[in-house]
């Protein structure tokens, strides 16, 4: 297989960050039920994970290239290394703070470098897309792995005893770290004759695009809907369905699952159907779903607790299959645009996406943590049917800018 080598490199440290970044959710509740926070207060960890990617992916992205996309990568995991170790000793909810802040550090040093290789490595818009669907999904993978690890260190009578995760996590980042150190991830981006303040100038240039400018808002909108869902279903399935805490994680993992197998299909249709028909028909699905099954659920009085899984609701399992229809959004869009510029550019491009992904989980997040304390989950889940509306009014401006693109050249 052409290129095994770094593509094995790129699915395994972003399997590793898929674990790690999107355990926020679990977190949340953690810090909820153990340390005593409000709802309103424990979704700044969001702000901790989100904006230290925005931040850090503005000032490095155009830098990346020369610096080295194997030496980003790997410092990105010897910074998270002790982030997890600073956690399980720490064992406080400023731990966890310092925590997401590593991880955000970290990850946009990884997610930068992985854009920018799928660039590299593949030759077509086609090959561009069905990588970019199946890393994404694997992404998935490794979130639906989180709703299982953390769950199994749980302790019904120690409730330090889930931070043993942390120290599993440190082995598996450090294997991850030693694979990476023996990869070949020697590209031709790692080598640019241009000066950094011209790297930086083309950055800059690029926001002023038609085609940038309507995509980084549709980047914006998405991950609001994604992490206002993903971050908020176990906290959701607690509140609402009245779920165990344990099994309220092992539910949200349906929505990883369904995220994952959305990504790999999305891969596998674009094939055969345009990008903007799969993104805008899932989009009017999403909704549709999501007006669907709000309205049934109601808020009682019953304080009977589901502790297993035969007793979970029929809703409690169609809730989470909206992650099927979200799934191929971001990775066709993103796909869609980094394919359309020259490859020169992915860097700069890579930097913009991540800025504008991680300012909208950070927003998403914190309105939808905000809605749960002062209304209710249900009302709180109705807000992320406007991000989905305005999602398919901005593809719709995407795709006749890229065709006028195409037929002009």
């Amino acid at each position: 297989m052409k290129n095994w080598q770094i593509k094995t490199s790129l699915y395994l440290n972003y399997f590793v960050f898929a674990i790690l970044l999107n355990s926020v959710g679990i977190v949340i509740s953690k810090s909820i039920n153990v340390y005593g926070v409000t709802e309103g207060n424990a979704s700044i960890l969001e702000a901790f994970k989100d904006l230290p990617i925005a931040i850090v992916s503005f000032f490095i992205a155009s830098f990346l290239p020369k610096f080295g996309y194997k030496k980003a990568m790997m410092i990105g995991l010897g910074i998270v290394f002790f982030g997890c170790l600073g956690m399980y000793f720490g064992n406080s909810f400023l731990s966890a703070k310092l925590l997401f802040l590593s991880i955000g550090v970290s990850f946009a040093l990884i997610k930068l470098c992985v854009y920018s290789l799928i660039g590299e490595i593949t030759d077509t818009q086609k090959e561009h897309t069905a990588l970019m669907s199946s890393i994404e999904g694997f992404f998935m993978v490794g979130i639906a792995s989180a709703y299982f690890l953390f769950p199994f260190f749980y302790s019904q009578t120690d409730t330090n005893q889930w931070l043993n995760v942390y120290l599993f996590l440190c082995v598996f980042i450090f294997i991850s770290f030693l694979f990476l150190a023996f990869s070949d991830l020697k590209t031709s981006a790692e080598v640019s004759q241009s000066s950094a303040l011209e790297d930086l100038k083309a950055s800059f240039q690029l926001i002023i695009l038609p085609l940038v400018l309507i995509f980084v808002g549709s980047a914006f909108f998405f991950v609001m809907i994604e992490q206002g869902i993903m971050t908020w279903l176990p906290r959701f399935n607690q509140k609402i369905f009245s779920f165990s805490e344990k099994l309220s994680v092992q539910m949200a993992s349906i929505l990883a699952i369904s995220l994952a197998i959305g990504r790999f299909l999305a891969g596998w249709l674009t094939k055969k159907i345009s990008w903007s028909s799969i993104v805008i028909a899932c989009s009017i699905i999403s909704i549709i779903i999501l007006f669907w099954v709000l309205p049934q659920l109601k808020i009682t009085g019953d304080v009977k607790v589901i502790e297993s899984l035969s007793e979970v609701p029929f809703l409690g399992f169609v809730l989470p299959l909206i992650g099927l229809f979200i799934a191929p959004i971001y990775p066709l869009l993103n796909s869609a645009v980094l394919s359309s510029l020259p490859k020169k550019l992915h860097a700069a491009m890579s930097g913009l996406i991540i800025i504008f992904s991680a300012l909208g989980g950070t927003i998403g997040s914190r309105i939808v943590g905000t809605l749960f304390e002062n209304l209710d989950g249900v009302k709180a889940f109705y807000f992320l049917t406007i991000p989905i509306g305005l999602l398919i009014l901005f593809v719709l401006r995407i795709k006749s800018i890229i065709n006028k693109q195409k037929t002009s050249s």
